[in-house]
């Protein structure tokens, strides 16, 4: 009489996560089929945008920095006639302009990392005001969800 009884609870039990999975794979299949899906052109708002646009200014700047940098301290070096001197001189430019780049690549980083916390901001924002549940880069959906890009390029501008 045991062994029938553990069998039989064992049955109950089993039929019961059966009904209980069943029960909420429909509750998951009917919620997402009510999901209201944006997908976004993300590279297309980046390009479009006059934060990147100002960046890229920035950083083309800084570089020609460099280069001037560099020059000046090449002619230093090459004007230096005592080799000792020569050496110092070169290594003491050297370590300011791997400082001066260090600088500027974290200054470029960090002004990046903004600009996306900000774009992705502005989608967020946008997107929960048009509704939309979830939002998808462009690049990764194969088909359907309703494109937002333009909206969003609206109010990167």
């Amino acid at each position: 009489m045991k062994k029938t009884s553990k069998i039989l609870t064992a049955v109950v039990i089993s039929a019961l996560l059966t009904i209980t999975n069943l029960n909420s794979t429909k509750v998951f299949a009917k919620s997402s089929t009510n999901l209201n899906v944006a997908v976004v052109d993300v590279q297309k708002v980046v390009e479009s945008s006059p934060q990147i646009s100002a960046l890229k200014t920035s950083r083309k700047n800084d570089m020609e920095s460099l280069v001037k940098f560099a020059e000046v301290a090449r002619a230093d070096v090459t004007k230096e006639t005592n080799e000792s001197k020569k050496k110092t001189l070169e290594e003491s430019y050297n370590k300011e302009l791997n400082i001066k780049k260090v600088n500027f690549d974290k200054e470029y980083s960090q002004k990046l990392l903004d600009i996306d916390k900000n774009i992705t901001s502005l989608i967020d924002k946008k997107a929960k005001s048009l509704g939309y549940d979830l939002v998808l880069t462009k690049t990764s959906v194969l088909d359907g969800g309703t494109d937002i890009t333009n909206e969003i390029l609206k109010i990167v501008k």
